[in-house]
């Protein structure tokens, strides 16, 4: 192993081990109880049965009342308005025949939501976004909580619905996950074209006619977005980390490949349950080790930042105390491999013909920057993922890949990489700690010192470009009251297209917020997810406008160059909306997340680290307790 990564691991299981245990000790023993008295349904009293089944199939039900076939959940996130999740409409029977063929009888569980971060963007239902992760999680949960389930079968693509799938299956961490993708849609109106329309309409040098029909030329049909923004790099931390079928992530839909490895992962559901011969719970397979794998393929990949919360939050699930302090560490050792948009001119479908995620793997591993020794829903090992999956005379067959990149303009060996490190880099200073996406900003626009622009509201900004404002100067934008805890942290991708106006005017510009930017962002400079945030009583909220700020991505530094004695005079300026405030597109029903959510770098979480209070309550010999820094409410984050 590559000794950065060898390091960043050891202090993961250390600092993780009282939490751990903890949730390990609960998974195995509810493992244990699941081995002795069979099918979980058979723990089931004879009405609770009878309403599990009632609505099932004469065929299901005979095994539904039997107590010898497994039961696997399926959990979905289908909806026939996005793209991404319109193709799981047909995949509840074709897992359904797999399942029964294996030896199994599955049962659609449940539905979750899913948001699409590209129609409200801009918008007052993007203040939603990111507590979706959560509602995800709690509805998977509501979908595995009746006790009917042996493994369950995970239909997700986008933004926060794989993550608030994985988290809520971790906390029924002794059941199998097979996470089982969609693919993406085949490639539409090139990204570079795209991206100069979206520019030309900043400018007015277009009309909104022009400007519908590129965006429709480019999301054009049923699959996943093709450019590499959160949905994607969803797809690849879930193939590395062991949860997907090897092989399954790019595979278009509504193709033969496709539907044979929906029905694939099917069958190893069944095959992985208690009762079978390869028991392989989910929270056995999301370790350390794992985490630490799916933090390199982001960066490996220059993968959306929008994961360095989500993974924390998948972390803390599995009783796992990942920092960013970790995040960053790794970005020093593993070298950017890929270019796709926003990083290049790529999409997904480039990357896939050009090797894919078997090329991506094995050149991670071959270099010691992977733990190959993981538990896999595939078999022991990382191994398994150097082979793609293919037909050979209408049968699923997996076979290894021994050839390197197809094409090196969009993927590349470790022995020439891209960059030498991490697409991601954490930055540290006066202000706090943010994250910064370097793999797509040019080299010489990654230091900037520039006096501050300030404003509370993302319209703000959009409106001073709008009235000229904004010309011929350079500035550092600084947008706050866009963390978890004052409006639901929304993107600011609508500050994308007129800021890279400004850039290329030749104006040296930058964004520092609190809030978040899309996965889909791309060359204008920027310090994110900015903890603590300003509704915290973060630095931010002192800033005021002509302050110097120096954002330094390449050395990792944020710095407000103000005196400290006169930073320590200063009171906050602006506030986050209240409550009364904060109302329409159903915000208000949110309230409580506002309240409850932890910091950025903590994951923007509402729940706590699990495992963590248990632990605490062992070694105090006591009833459950809050543990330090965390409100008993579940914050993660720390006191407010």
């Amino acid at each position: 192993m590559h000794p950065v990564i060898q390091e960043v691991t050891d202090r993961l299981i250390e600092r993780s081990r009282p939490s751990r245990a903890a949730y390990l000790a609960r998974l195995r023993a509810e493992a244990e109880a699941a081995r002795l008295r069979g099918p979980a349904r058979s723990s089931l009293g004879c009405a609770n049965l009878a309403h599990g089944f009632a609505a099932a199939s004469e065929t299901d039900k005979i095994d539904l009342r039997g107590t010898v076939k497994p039961g696997v959940a399926i959990v979905s996130s289908y909806n026939d308005m996005l793209s991404a999740h319109q193709p799981y409409e047909t995949y509840p029977a074709i897992l359904k025949a797999a399942v029964r063929k294996a030896g199994g009888v599955a049962q659609f569980a449940g539905g979750v939501p899913a948001m699409c971060d590209g129609i409200t963007q801009g918008r007052a239902g993007m203040e939603l976004s990111l507590y979706s992760r959560e509602v995800i999680a709690m509805a998977t949960a509501i979908a595995l909580s009746h006790d009917m389930f042996d493994a369950s079968l995970m239909l997700g693509v986008c933004d926060k619905i794989v993550p608030g799938l994985l988290i809520g299956a971790l906390h029924f961490g002794h059941l199998p996950a097979v996470f089982v993708p969609a693919g993406p849609m085949g490639s539409g109106l090139p990204n570079k074209v795209k991206a100069r329309t979206r520019q030309l309409f900043a400018e007015g040098k277009v009309g909104k006619d022009e400007l519908l029909d590129a965006e429709a030329k480019s999301y054009h049909s049923p699959g996943t977005c093709t450019f590499y923004g959160t949905a994607n790099s969803n797809q690849v931390m879930i193939e590395v980390m062991g949860l997907h079928l090897p092989g399954a992530t790019f595979v278009n839909p509504r193709t033969e490949l496709r539907e044979a490895l929906t029905r694939a992962a099917g069958r190893r559901a069944v095959e992985l349950t208690v009762h079978g011969e390869e028991y392989t719970p989910v929270g056995e397979v999301v370790d350390e080790k794992a985490i630490v794998n799916a933090c390199v393929a982001l960066l490996a990949t220059g993968g959306s930042t929008n994961h360095t919360m989500h993974i924390v939050a998948i972390a803390a699930a599995a009783g796992i105390e990942l920092l960013w302090d970790d995040l960053a560490a790794l970005s020093d050792a593993v070298p950017l491999l890929t270019r796709m948009y926003p990083n290049g001119q790529a999409d997904v479908n480039h990357f896939q013909a050009a090797g894919g995620m078997q090329v991506l793997i094995g050149e991670l591993l071959d270099a010691g920057l992977l733990h190959g020794d993981v538990l896999t829903v595939a078999g022991r090992g990382l191994d398994h993922y150097r082979s793609a999956a293919t037909l050979k005379d209408g049968e699923l067959i997996w076979e290894e890949r021994t050839e390197g990149s197809g094409d090196p303009d969009v993927l590349r060996p470790v022995s020439d990489p891209f960059s030498a490190d991490g697409g991601i880099h954490m930055l540290d200073g006066n202000l706090g700690r943010a994250v910064s996406k370097v793999s797509a900003v040019k080299q010489e626009h990654l230091v900037i010192e520039a006096p501050a622009k300030v404003f509370d509201d993302q319209l703000e900004l959009l409106r001073a470009f709008e009235t000229g404002e904004l010309d011929g100067q350079d500035f550092v934008a600084v947008i706050r009251y866009q963390g978890p805890s004052a409006n639901g942290m929304p993107e600011l991708h609508k500050l994308t297209p007129p800021m890279a106006v400004l850039l290329d005017r030749g104006q040296r510009v930058a964004i520092v917020t609190d809030g978040r930017m899309s996965g889909a962002s791309g060359k204008v400079p920027a310090a994110i997810h900015l903890s603590p945030e300003a509704a915290d009583g973060g630095p931010i909220a002192l800033v005021r406008d002509g302050d110097p700020i120096r954002l330094d991505a390449a050395a990792g530094t944020l710095e407000l160059l103000v005196p400290a004695e006169e930073l320590a005079a200063r009171t906050p300026q602006g506030a986050p909306l209240t409550d009364a405030q904060w109302v329409g597109t159903g915000r208000e029903l949110f309230g409580a997340f506002r309240r409850a959510a932890g910091p950025a770098e903590r994951g923007a979480s509402v729940f706590a680290l699990n495992g963590r209070a248990e632990s605490l309550a062992a070694a105090a010999g006591q009833g459950r307790t809050a543990a330090p820094g965390h409100s008993p409410a579940g914050s993660a984050g720390g006191s407010r």
